[in-house]
């Protein structure tokens, strides 16, 4: 189903579930885990049924996933980096607030 436009050197490794994945440079976590054929990369908070990308830009949030050990970031938004760990995001997660966000308000 999806499938790399053209062949290039994928360099740049980081792990999903544990699973060692390869990318090329400036592939957005999403489209490096697609193209490594993985399909399912969030569970939804009330049925538990799998989600994965929709838009790819960033509108809909069905790609919601931890990345190093952060909730709720945007694998379509998101640039790979050497190491990175990603993990399926399983229900809702609380964002945590930002202290000077709140007093500058």
């Amino acid at each position: 189903m999806f499938r790399r436009l053209e062949d290039a050197r994928a360099d740049i490794s980081f792990s999903f579930e544990g699973r060692e994945v390869t990318a090329r440079p400036g592939d957005s976590v999403a489209a490096a885990l697609l193209a490594a054929g993985l399909r399912s990369f969030r569970a939804t908070p009330v049925s538990g049924a799998p989600r994965a990308p929709w838009c790819m830009m960033g509108a809909c949030f069905d790609c919601l996933v931890e990345i190093d050990g952060v909730a709720s970031r945007q694998a379509c938004m998101t640039q790979v980096a050497p190491g990175m760990r990603v993990r399926r995001q399983r229900g809702a997660k609380a964002l945590e607030s930002d202290p000077a966000a709140e007093t500058a308000a």
